[in-house]
This record gives C-alpha cells, sequence and structure tokens, in this order.
C-alpha cells in the first residue's frame, strides 16, 4: 500500500480557527429551490442530514439570501429578518447530531433575481397575485445592464444602498451566528451580486465602486469585513469566488482579491468559475476536475486555503488533488446528490475504516455486516449485476 493510501489525506482532521474538521470533504451549498416564504422545511432538514449522516466534514447549506430583493427564486432561503433563525437552527443541530459541522453560504442574486425554478423555465418571472411583494423582490446591480437579453434591465444602487447592503451582509451574518452555524461563507461567485461587482462587463460605474480593478474589488472587500467582524474570532470565514468567469475577471485577479480578502481575516477561498454571461460554467474545457487549476492558483499564489469543486467524483481523484498540494478542502455537490454515503464509499476505497464517520445508527450495523461477511462487495463498488452469485 502507498503511503498515500496508508495515510489519506482525506481523511485527516484540518483545523481552521476554533474549528476542527473530521476530514477535507464538504458538501457544496446547492440551491434546493424549496423554501415557502424564505424559511426552510422538512426537505432541507432531511437534505442536510443525508449529507451529515454520510461521514462528510462539513455540510453547507445553500446560498440563503441577505435580503428580500436578493432572492433568486420564490424557493429562495432568506435570513434577512430574527425570523428564520430558529429553522435554521434546527438544520444547524441536526446536522451537529450526526458529526458534521454546518455552514452557511450567505449571498444575493443583484440581475439575476426573480426568476423561475431551473425546472420550471428559469426565465424571467412576471408580476403575479401569487407574489404578494413583488415590488419588495427589485432587481438591483453595480449598473442598469441585464444578465443578458431575455432578461429585465436592473436599477443600479446608489451608495447609500451599496452601504445599506454592506450592513445586511453583517446582520445576517450575525444570525448565522445564532443558529449555530461554524462557517459562514460569502458568495462572491456565479454572476451573482458581488460577482457582479467584480466584473468589467456587469460593472460600468465610474465612482469609487467601479472602473479600475482595485474600485471593482471594492464592494467585496467591504463585505468580507464587514462579516468578518460580526462573525466570532474563532469560526473561519470562506468567500466563493469564480477564479476565471472568461468575461474580462481573470485567475490573475482572482489571486489578487484572495491576498486582499485573506489579510481580512478571510480562511478558504472556495475555488469555481463562470456565471457573468449564459456560456458554459467556465473557459476551462469541462472533465473531471476541470475547476482544480483555480484552487492551485489561490492555494500557491495567495497564501490563502483553497477549496477544490467541480467534477471531483472519485476518491482517488479527490485524494490526488490534496496530495498534490492544489487545495486544502474537497466540495462535491452532484456527486453527493447521487451517493450522500460518499465519504464513507471513500473511506472504504482509500483503506481507512468507514463506520466511525457515521452515527452509531448506521455505522453500527454496517461494521457488523462487513465482520459477518468479509467477502461481500457492497453496491457502489460492484458492477451492475454485483458480484458473480456462487450459488
Amino acid at each position: 500500500m502507498s503511503a498515500a493510501a496508508a495515510s489519506p489525506l482525506l481523511f485527516a482532521p484540518l483545523a481552521l480557527r476554533g474549528l476542527t474538521l473530521k476530514n477535507r470533504i464538504v458538501v457544496a451549498p446547492m440551491h434546493q429551490y424549496a423554501a415557502i416564504g424564505g424559511h426552510p422545511n422538512d426537505w432541507h432538514l432531511m437534505n442536510a442530514g443525508r449529507f451529515a449522516a454520510g461521514g462528510a466534514g462539513l455540510v453547507m447549506v445553500e446560498s440563503t439570501k441577505i435580503e428580500r430583493r436578493g432572492c433568486g427564486t420564490v424557493g429562495d432561503l432568506g435570513l434577512w429578518d430574527d425570523a428564520f433563525v430558529p429553522g435554521l437552527a434546527r438544520i444547524v443541530d441536526l446536522v451537529h447530531g450526526c458529526g458534521a459541522a454546518c455552514g452557511i453560504q450567505l449571498g444575493h442574486s443583484g440581475r439575476k433575481a426573480r426568476v423561475a425554478r431551473p425546472w420550471e423555465g428559469g426565465g424571467p418571472l412576471v408580476r403575479s397575485d401569487a407574489i404578494p411583494d413583488w415590488d419588495d423582490w427589485e432587481l438591483v446591480a453595480p449598473s442598469a445592464l441585464a444578465a443578458d437579453a431575455a432578461s429585465p434591465v436592473p436599477r443600479e444602487l446608489s451608495v447609500a444602498e451599496i452601504r445599506q447592503v454592506i450592513e445586511a451582509w453583517g446582520r445576517a451574518t450575525e444570525r448565522a451566528h445564532a443558529a449555530g452555524f461554524d462557517v459562514v461563507e460569502i458568495h462572491g461567485a456565479h454572476g451573482f451580486l458581488l460577482h457582479e461587482f467584480l466584473s468589467p462587463q456587469a460593472n460600468r460605474r465610474e465612482d469609487a465602486y467601479g472602473g479600475t480593478p482595485e474600485k471593482r474589488m471594492r464592494f467585496a472587500l467591504e463585505v468580507a469585513e464587514r462579516v468578518r467582524a460580526a462573525w466570532p474570532a474563532d469560526k473561519p470565514l470562506f468567500v466563493r469566488l469564480s477564479i476565471d468567469d472568461d468575461a474580462g475577471w481573470a485567475p490573475a485577479d482572482s489571486v489578487a482579491l484572495a491576498r486582499r480578502l485573506g489579510a481580512l481575516g478571510v480562511d478558504v477561498i472556495d475555488c469555481s468559475a463562470g456565471g457573468i454571461t449564459p456560456r458554459p460554467v467556465s473557459s476551462a474545457p469541462i472533465g473531471y476536475g476541470y475547476q482544480v487549476p483555480f484552487a492551485r492558483a489561490i492555494q500557491r499564489e495567495a497564501g490563502v486555503r483553497a477549496m477544490a469543486v467541480g467534477l471531483i467524483v472519485h476518491p482517488a481523484q479527490a485524494e490526488r488533488v490534496l496530495q498534490d498540494g492544489d487545495a486544502d478542502l474537497i466540495a462535491l455537490a452532484r456527486e453527493m446528490l447521487w451517493n450522500p454515503n460518499w465519504a464513507m464509499d471513500a473511506a472504504a476505497k482509500l483503506g481507512v475504516d468507514p463506520f466511525g464517520l457515521v452515527p452509531p445508527q448506521a455505522g453500527w450495523w454496517l461494521e457488523r455486516r462487513a465482520k459477518s461477511m468479509p467477502g461481500m462487495v457492497p453496491s457502489t463498488a460492484a458492477g451492475a449485476d454485483g458480484p458473480a452469485d456462487p450459488g
């Protein structure tokens, strides 16, 4: 057995400020579009719980909006009011009870707000009696530029309003702490509001928040500074960036921004890509691990820990990213939807005891089965028909 297989980094604990993750496996934030009036429900409990019970070290709750007009769809989660705290606290308690840490991504959709759910077409919504607070659900952006030809033109935020949005991010962060979250991630990627400010294609302002790269970074830096001030010093702070958006924001820009964010107390950069244009999510060819080079650039050039994401599917692939020093954390999204027990499966394949990763309600029984049937091959490791049946 190789040294990597004997002691895989994927299952090495990682200390981030006062939090120690039991392994490097992160369930990436994935929109569920299932909230009712911004509040979570049983779907959200089930969804987070299945990932936590599957052995991941950190489960991230989907992008949760810091103000009403920041919602992308009618099903977005919210945290712009104290009334949202108890429902989110139930999710945190469940995740903690399964042995995982729990994070939340805080975001604002900007000019990409007020659209239908993806499986309902994803296009711009029209005024309807079914949405009684339509006027409060306003599209705002750094500049009055539509996201695409089919989208309405947003209203440009004033400087005073920008400062109000920054404050809303801080207040939502305080509520995230009240709900018990271990990690906050600022969503600065995928063409949403913070990314819109970074983008020379979406931001045509001529004041302190637009023009030069330094001025376009200002909003992101001020949000991070406000969030860090609101977030306890012993809790880690992540920022998700589109490291390359193939629309004027390049990896070198992200490295420069990441250095600044690190100096403000950001602990991890979640390295994604794309989103400003309707084109595919990245300039990189889409394939296994296609966004890992973006994490590598941040990890090696910015001096801030990186989290890799993007078609990381197989345990050996994830382990190689860590062994090569390209990232310190591995985030999985759709693969977790396919197999919520991915962490346990990965442990078995990398030679680590999988049963201690999960609650005893599952782990005890699975370990007992493994000891009583040492030759049995689980379905995740077998072919379509399973192993040959000698009978």
